[in-house]
């Protein structure tokens, strides 16, 4: 097993004033057994990070470590990994068994028997030993998902590379999978990195996420400091799912003042924004609450859509007094009645809400949480339970 170290990584496409900067500049430390998931947008340069640690893409400046040595020379052979992509890259023409075994022997000096074994073994432990003799057109997506990571699992290797492996299978399947790779990777313990888009992948899966966007690193941290903690507007909005909603305005006499509402700020608020005057709120969809009565530091909206999902619903509604016809979205108890068309008033009570310098998208304010929830942000997800006030 491994650690791997980012040193001020860099990587541009073209020349002169054509290069496109993928990735700008990134540093990061993952640590030997640590199962870390960069997640962000298409275009936020997550795949390019993998594939410069892969040997796959050359950095343009900068160093990349695995264990304490410099591999910024070796190919993607030398160094040591195992790589899982979205497109399963089986062999059609061979057997699971044949496809799985390729690689030890082309790699290891292993003897045939031994090579049969520790398929034997892997097969089983990924429930596939029924399929040894079929070929990849016979299995279906699931099945060759896990033949795919039964491959890389046979080589046995430092460090496991996976790039939106599941990317192709249903909602479902999605889920069933995430619990498998959680599962083995916590039994074998091998140093992972795992490359996904999906805020839910993001979210369940991993000790750590990196967060990127343009290229940029935003934050590092475990999912729920980046869920509670966010270090900016870009990651408030883009960890978590309906993502939080976000109002402009101007702060004056400690009121914000946005379009369609005013929210008087907390004394803890005030303090936190100083001289600032642009400001955006932002609070998340099951932060708010939906009423008929009036309530502090709530306004009058009109619901658009419920989207019933069962044990929730989500609602969109839009500000009564608002000069435009945008809609934000709260999350509501699936059997709460409510109609399209009726008038209701929205509420996020202080304690729940994040404010952010408009202008540069830092936190400025972060909601408030429970001691327990504030020690849990920096826990394993397996032994974390944030709860908020």
């Amino acid at each position: 097993m491994a650690s791997i170290t980012l040193d001020d990584v860099t990587k541009e496409f073209g020349d002169g004033g054509d290069a496109v900067v993928a990735v700008d500049d990134v540093s990061l430390d993952i640590e030997d057994g640590e199962f870390v998931v960069f997640v962000g947008p298409s275009g936020s340069g997550k795949s390019t990070l993998m594939r410069m640690v892969a040997g796959l893409e050359t950095q343009t400046d900068g160093d990349v470590y695995i264990g304490d040595q410099i591999v910024n020379q070796l190919g993607p052979r030398a160094r040591d990994i195992a790589m899982v992509f979205q497109n399963y890259a089986l062999y059609p023409n061979m057997t699971v068994e044949e496809n799985m075994s390729f690689g030890l022997k082309m790699s290891t000096e292993l003897s045939a028997d031994e090579i049969e074994a520790t398929v034997t073994e892997t097969a089983e432990m990924m429930g596939i030993e029924s399929l040894l003799d079929n070929t990849p057109g016979e299995l279906s997506g699931g099945q060759q998902q896990r033949v795919a990571l039964g491959r890389a699992i046979v080589r046995d290797p430092n460090v496991f590379l996976m790039d939106e492996p599941l990317s192709n299978l249903d909602a479902k399947l999605r889920t069933t999978m995430r619990t498998e790779i959680n599962r083995l990777q916590s039994d074998l313990g091998v140093t992972t990195l795992y490359v996904t888009h999906d805020q839910t992948e993001a979210m369940t899966m991993g000790d750590r996420l990196v967060v990127l966007n343009y290229g940029e690193l935003q934050q590092v941290g475990t999912p729920l400091a980046c869920f509670y903690r966010p270090a900016n507007r870009f990651v408030a909005g883009f960890i978590g799912s309906p993502s939080m909603n976000f109002f402009e305005g101007e702060v004056a006499d400690g009121t914000l003042v946005a379009d369609g509402f005013e929210y008087d700020l907390s004394e803890r608020m005030r303090a936190n924004v100083g001289d600032r005057t642009a400001v955006t709120l932002g609070a998340r969809p099951e932060d708010y609450t939906l009423s008929e009565a009036p309530t502090d530091n709530g306004f009058e909206v009109v619901v658009d859509v419920v989207e019933p999902m069962g044990s929730v619903s989500y609602v969109y509604v839009r500000s009564v007094a608002a000069s435009h016809d945008e809609t934000f979205v709260v999350e509501v108890d699936g059997q709460q009645p409510i109609s399209e068309g009726e008038q209701l008033h929205a509420h996020a009570p202080a304690t729940d809400v994040h404010l952010f310098d408009t202008q540069t998208g830092e936190t400025i304010h972060q909601r408030e949480l429970t001691d327990d929830a504030e020690n849990a942000l920096s826990q394993p997800l397996e032994n974390a339970t944030a709860g908020a006030d």
